[in-house]
């Protein structure tokens, strides 16, 4: 800004702000008082932003005349404090400007603060107004609902409206002349018409009972008719047998598995309808049947007959039966076991059948007063298996489908009533009948459509078809991969009880040509057996080991060094892996717990199992596991260092080609095989 600007603007600012003479004292008094008065008055007329666009540009102009004066001054020329002062005298008059509109913005603040408090006053007065109104309508409101709470008994009878009142009512009942103006004579004429409309309706209902028990003859008569007919369908069923064999279009024998399905109780009848149902649509090879006697399942629903009649007769029976013999405490709780424990005289079976034409025979029984079903496994093969030792366990009824889902055990009856039914007669638990009776996993009652919520219990469990349908085909797929992982273990079994550990051509590139270790036995052992193990602790902690897996011991051999490996065989084999525990007996025991390279060769076999999963659904993943412990054993020997104290050669001499024999602080060895190059690395 030049210097006849700031001239021009400097007067101004000491008329506005500075002190008058004092001739003129009264008169610059008064200027002063009009100008601040005019100030306030022209916040209204100013615009804000207007005066925030005048206060940046004010700020940048300050700035500017700041660094001119410091350039200025830098220099250190004499010549130059005319214009630094011609510059602070601008400065000055930006200040200026700068309280003039922060004076505004104040007087603006002031001005919006005593707006908002008159606003608030206003909206409180309002509010109390509003109060008082809505007092006076809850004071009303009370006194309508008392009003309205009034009953006679008359207002019990539905009466008709009164349109049809005044329409259908005869004049001297409906009486419109006092009716219409008298509401209490209006309402005893309606009375008097509901009256006279109910009498009509009792004698049309005298009329209807006759015309009923005619209707019901001529049903009789066509209900006759219709009985005699059934012989002859039944003759023409019989001829078309033959044509039935002939078409593969057995309707006859769908018929009687239907009309013996009537007697099934309820959870037993949503199994079959939704398995056929499946059966029919999705798997040609289940087959669904019904067993059991169809006399006895209609004789639990008879009533019995004459019990009025025979009643003194049996009560006489009684006390002379009493008088002869009383049974003891003993017997009547074993035949209360027997009557609570019964089962349904009807039962459901499923065959599933798979591509080798391996069948699994599945028995559904339900039991009548616990409302839970049970369930017995068979399993018929198509060709004579090779008997294993270690395989009893495998085929067996009452381990071949536990856990089918994570959990279910099958020992404890799903039904949380059933407990309190077990105490009154001395049952402690139906694990001790579930050879007799079948196994109560909980999706067998699924399939038959109970289900038991423990968070809400409930009085009466309702079988449901949607529940069953729901769990239908993962339940059969689950069963049908079971049998299969069992059955190839079977035959693995076969082969490893005689040393031999089988691979197929497909897994040959995860092993190298020669591995010298070799499985010498193998052989199943008790849960109890593989607790005791001291280099299974972790495993049992970690409950990787639990009473319903299957525990096996494998042992390898090369020289003088022998590896014995704990092997926990999950039920749901092969989707879960089992685990292996090793320990190593070769100058001491050696194990993971006081060897690094130990853990790292369970790991080889624990941790990279998807490595040994092999083609799906990957049955072949425990053979694969024993052979790449026989490769990792190989591994271990062949690259511990030669003790120099031993004369002689070297008992284990390196054959497999590895870049690195130890590496790290841990010195762990290259356990990991390359495939094709064939050399072993670190992972």
């Amino acid at each position: 800004m030049s210097s006849e600007s700031s001239k021009k603007r400097k007067p101004k600012v000491i008329r506005t702000d500075g002190v008058p003479a004092e001739g003129k004292r009264g008169k610059g008094d008064t200027d002063q008082d009009v100008r601040y008065y005019s100030e306030e008055s022209e916040v209204d007329l100013r615009d804000p932003i207007k005066d925030y666009e005048l206060y940046r540009e004010t700020c940048q102009e300050l700035q500017r005349l700041m660094a001119e004066i410091q350039e200025l001054k830098s220099r250190g020329i004499k010549e130059n404090a005319s214009e630094i002062d011609e510059r602070r005298v601008q400065s000055c008059v930006h200040f200026m400007t700068l309280k003039k509109l922060n004076r505004l913005a104040h007087i603006r603040l002031k001005k919006g603060r005593d707006q908002t408090h008159e606003a608030k006053q206003k909206v409180d007065a309002y509010h109390l107004q509003l109060q008082n109104l809505l007092y006076e309508v809850m004071h009303l409101q009370k006194e309508i609902t008392k009003c309205l709470e009034f009953k006679s008994k008359h207002e019990e009878i539905e009466l008709v409206s009164l349109e049809e009142f005044y329409k259908e009512a005869p004049p001297e009942i409906s009486r419109p002349a006092i009716t219409l103006t008298e509401p209490h004579q209006q309402t005893l004429a309606r009375l008097d018409w509901e009256l006279e409309q109910r009498k009509r309706l009792a004698e049309k209902y005298k009329e209807c009972l006759t015309s009923k028990e005619k209707i019901l003859k001529e049903i009789e008569v066509k209900k006759e008719y219709l009985s005699s007919l059934q012989p002859r369908l039944n003759s023409i069923m019989q001829a078309s047998l033959p044509v039935q064999e002939y078409l593969f279009m057995p309707f006859d024998q769908a018929h009687k598995q239907y009309e013996t399905a009537r007697h099934l109780p309820p959870p037993l009848y949503v199994l079959f309808v939704q398995a056929s149902a499946y059966g029919q649509a999705c798997d040609k090879k289940l087959v669904v049947a019904i067993e059991g006697s169809v006399e006895e399942a209609k004789a639990l629903y008879k009533p019995p007959e004459d019990s009025q009649d025979d009643e003194s007769d049996s009560d006489a029976e009684e006390e002379q039966t009493t008088k002869r013999r009383r049974p003891t405490l003993g017997v009547q709780l074993d035949d209360k076991r027997k009557e609570m424990l019964k089962r349904h005289p009807l039962s459901v079976t499923l065959d599933l059948k798979c591509k080798d034409e391996n069948v699994l025979h599945l028995t559904f029984h339900y039991l009548m007063n616990l409302n839970v079903m049970t369930v017995k496994a068979k399993v018929t093969t198509a060709m004579e298996m090779t008997t294993a030792i270690s395989a009893g366990d495998l085929l067996s009824p009452d381990s071949l489908l536990n856990c089918l889902y994570p959990g279910d055990h099958g020992r404890k009856t799903p039904n949380p009533a059933n407990q309190f039914q077990f105490d009154k007669v001395g049952i402690v638990t139906l694990s001790d009948y579930v050879t007799e009776l079948g196994h109560p996993y909980v999706w067998v009652q699924k399939l038959g459509g109970l289900h038991f919520p423990k968070d809400q219990p409930q009085h009466t469990v309702a079988a449901d078809n949607s529940l069953s349908a729901s769990h239908m085909e993962l339940t059969v797929k689950l069963l049908r991969s079971r049998l299969q992982s069992r059955l190839a273990l079977h035959k693995q079994f076969a082969s490893l009880e005689h040393g031999v550990v089988p691979v197929s051509s497909e897994c040959q590139q995860l092993f190298p040509t020669k591995i010298v270790s070799r499985l010498v036995k193998w052989t199943a052992i008790p849960y109890e057996d593989y607790a005791e193990l001291p280099y299974t602790k972790d495993v049992i902690e970690a409950g990787l080991a639990e009473d319903t897996h299957l525990y096996y011991m494998a042992l390898i051999e090369r020289g003088t060094a022998k590896l014995q490996a704990a092997v926990v065989l999950n039920p749901g084999y092969s989707t879960l892996p089992p685990v292996f525990s090793l320990c190593l007996n070769w100058k001491g025991e050696r194990n993971s717990s006081n060897d690094d390279n130990i853990r790292a060769m369970e790991s080889e076999v624990n941790v990279y199992y998807k490595e040994l999963w092999g083609p799906k659904p990957g049955y072949q993943l425990l053979t694969n596991q024993l052979q790449r412990l026989c490769m990792v054993l190989d591994v271990y020997l062949e690259t511990e260092p030669h003790d120099p104290s031993v004369e002689g050669p070297k008992e284990f001499p390196q054959e497999k080609m590895c870049l690195r024999l130890v590496r790290g602080p841990l010195r762990l060895k290259p356990f990991k095989f390359n495939y094709p190059q064939g050399f072993f690395s670190h992972r």
